[in-house]
């Protein structure tokens, strides 16, 4: 079977896996915005926000590292388990002591709880089998779909259980819980080989070494993606980062997608296709044009129809997220436009060019978001980020038409 081939049977797969967890995540988004106010949208946010900041600050790029490698990731499996462990609790012990200085730098007491329950979740995640990451690397899309929709759909129904049983954010982090339970429970059903308690030094020297600049990165994409949030939440407060935060759900859900399902298929293709430029070159412009398409499509229909789309979906108490949305959506179809060329650079073990791009769109970022969230609110900082990521674009194509 060819590449093409390949990627054209992956893509429907990790489509099918994205589009229907996105269904299921905006059946959420919309029942969950009806029971609970904007203020515990952002008190959840918050709470969320510090777990992905830990999980990102202690990334050790484990997962890239067994895709890149052409061969015997499996020798690979125990060690990156341990590693995944000892994470793991760094991040419960960080999270939980840390919870009330959280709390009280955002001005939020109330995120104090949220913060401490969430930590269980990084806790149980350093249990999962890492040999889940074969499926994508052995391109055995099809059991990636039936694990990774199984989860998320059990993720959902328990988050908007306890959501309606308790009215308050705790329903969405105990969805989590229950997510991670069931994942753990699932990667040893479904994943070969098992990990042991050994540990080669070797082995997690070369994964370390391999994947700091993946862990750079990992810093890097995420403040880029969710500073914003941090800002809004200290100098706005909770209410304005709940009307912020669903404004960025509803447009990346639908734009973000199609350059996540490329990015997802393409990555161990681009990998196979490394050592022949004029074939890996030809399949990434291909890939740029189709998703460029999309989002842009996509894009439009949420800057156009904001304003009827939030009301009816979300109800009148969300209509002060119109505004945002629309500007947020210009973000999300640039940011869709060039993650294909992210792919290309991590597939060609050019780790280092994304750290170096994204930092770029950080500081472009950070130069205006506070002047402009402090003269305009949750609009400026959306405005902000447009700044942030179009700053990236000719470093961006110049670092992956070089590389090609």
């Amino acid at each position: 079977m060819g590449y093409k081939k390949e990627t054209l049977k992956g893509v429907r797969w990790v489509g099918a896996l994205r589009g229907s967890t996105r269904i299921v995540s905006f059946i959420k988004t919309i029942i969950i915005a009806r029971i609970l106010a904007p203020e515990d949208i952002g008190l959840y946010t918050i709470a969320f926000f510090m777990l992905a900041l830990m999980e990102v600050l202690t990334e050790t790029g484990i997962n890239v590292v067994l895709l890149q490698k052409k061969g015997g990731a499996e020798a690979y499996i125990s060690t990156a388990w341990i590693i995944s462990i000892i994470r793991a609790l760094i991040i419960f012990m960080v999270l939980f002591i840390t919870s009330p200085y959280i709390a009280l730098f955002f001005n939020m007491p109330q995120a104090v709880g949220l913060i401490k329950l969430i930590s269980i979740v990084p806790l149980m995640r350093g249990f999962i089998n890492p040999s889940i990451i074969l499926f994508q690397k052995r391109l055995e899309f099809n059991k990636d779909f039936i694990f990774r929709f199984t989860i998320f759909l059990f993720d959902a129904l328990v988050a908007i259980l306890a959501t309606l049983y308790l009215n308050n954010a705790y329903g969405l982090i105990i969805g989590l819980i229950a997510g991670v339970i069931l994942e753990i429970i699932l990667s040893f059903v479904m994943a070969r080989p098992w990990p042991t308690l050994v540990f080669e030094k070797d082995k997690a020297q070369e994964v370390v070494n391999r994947g700091k600049w993946m862990t750079g990165a990992g810093i890097f994409q995420y403040l880029f993606r969710e500073g914003d949030d941090a800002v809004v939440g200290r100098l706005l407060g909770g209410t304005a980062l709940g009307y912020y935060q669903m404004a960025y759900k509803i447009a990346t859900l639908p734009i973000s997608e199609v350059a996540d399902v490329f990015a997802k298929v393409t990555l161990p293709i681009y990998v196979k296709m490394s050592n022949d430029k004029t074939r890996l070159r030809k399949a990434f412009l291909q890939t740029t044009m189709v998703v460029s398409a999309f989002s842009l499509m996509f894009g439009a229909v949420l800057i156009i129809f904001a304003h009827p789309i939030v009301n009816i979906l979300l109800g009148k108490k969300w209509l002060p997220a119109v505004p945002a949305l629309r500007i947020v959506s210009v973000y999300a179809i640039i940011r869709a436009v060039i993650q294909p060329a992210f792919t290309l650079l991590l597939a060609l073990n050019k780790q280092e060019k994304v750290t170096t791009i994204t930092l770029v769109g950080i500081i472009a970022m950070f130069i205006f978001i506070l002047p402009m969230t402090n003269a305009y609110g949750i609009i400026g900082t959306a405005i902000s980020t447009i700044i942030g990521v179009t700053a990236m674009l000719p470093f961006i194509f110049f670092y992956a038409f070089k590389n090609s």
